[in-house]
């Protein structure tokens, strides 16, 4: 009788622990733990540490894909699975919304960009220094499809030296490759985003008059369904709240008019 009690027990015990098993994976299924997000590669400093300050508030952590805006939103309009989308300016952003990839309802401001150009030994004060021909490469990132890119173009066909410089002009990838460009020296001076060079402690660089181009709008937006996007307009409300906007102004980023409340 003994034995046939202990036996019982055992299978009950085994039963109750088999269920539990059962529903802690059942709940656990349901808890998002990451957020795949696309985002401009002037963004690689800020928002690494947004993402761990997110990370440590929520338990989410977002795992970011960071280079051209415009790359990025051909990747998205593709199926691309990035469910919070970053770009350096509005327009690539208006593109995936129209593609039906996008939320235009979440669509927001987070930040607005600046531009500045730096060489390695030695950086002009004004823009349209640029013209002397000791300045033999010049680095920008792809106007095609770097927001920065088009702004540094608008800048200097605004300050009259375009067609003086065009042939001189090295295209990155990206601002973040064109900041790199400088860097090592490969390009005697280069235009890339303030954000940069504040991370890189770049001394001496020269920021670009914001008239001098179109406004590097930042407009960032949830695409795609299901309980990552919500993980990404939770990472968004997070990017315009009060500690994601104190890192992103540490940074160079302007937050002025940004809307502290998600979309």
């Amino acid at each position: 009788m003994r034995r046939t009690t202990v036996v019982f027990a055992l299978v009950v015990s085994l039963v109750a622990v088999a269920c539990s098993k059962k529903d802690g994976a059942k709940e656990g299924s349901g808890n998002q733990t990451s957020v795949r997000v696309a985002a401009a590669s002037d963004l690689a400093k800020a928002f690494n540490e947004v993402g761990a300050a997110f990370a440590k508030k929520t338990g989410i952590t977002p795992s970011f894909d960071f280079g051209s805006s415009g790359l990025f939103a051909k990747q998205i309009e593709q199926g691309a699975p990035f469910y919070l989308y970053a770009a350096a300016n509005k327009s690539f952003v208006d593109q995936v919304v129209k593609s039906g990839k996008c939320d235009a309802s979440t669509a927001q401001l987070y930040s607005r960009g600046r531009l500045v150009m730096w060489g390695k030994n030695g950086t002009p004060m004004k823009i349209e220094e640029l013209a002397d021909p000791k300045y033999k490469r010049i680095g920008i990132a792809n106007p095609e499809h770097a927001p920065y890119g088009k702004a540094a173009v608008e800048s200097m066909q605004k300050a009259g030296i375009y067609d003086q410089v065009k042939d001189r002009l090295v295209l990155a990838e990206n601002v973040l490759a064109a900041a790199t460009y400088a860097k090592e020296g490969s390009v005697d001076v280069s235009f890339f985003a303030l954000s940069l060079a504040i991370a890189n402690n770049t001394e001496s660089y020269v920021q670009i008059a914001p008239d001098l181009h179109t406004p590097l709008e930042q407009t960032m937006v949830v695409c795609g369904k299901g309980a990552e996007a919500d993980a990404a307009r939770e990472l968004a409300g997070f990017i315009v709240g009060d500690e994601g906007r104190a890192i992103m102004e540490k940074y160079g980023f302007s937050t002025t008019g940004v809307a502290s409340q998600p979309k």
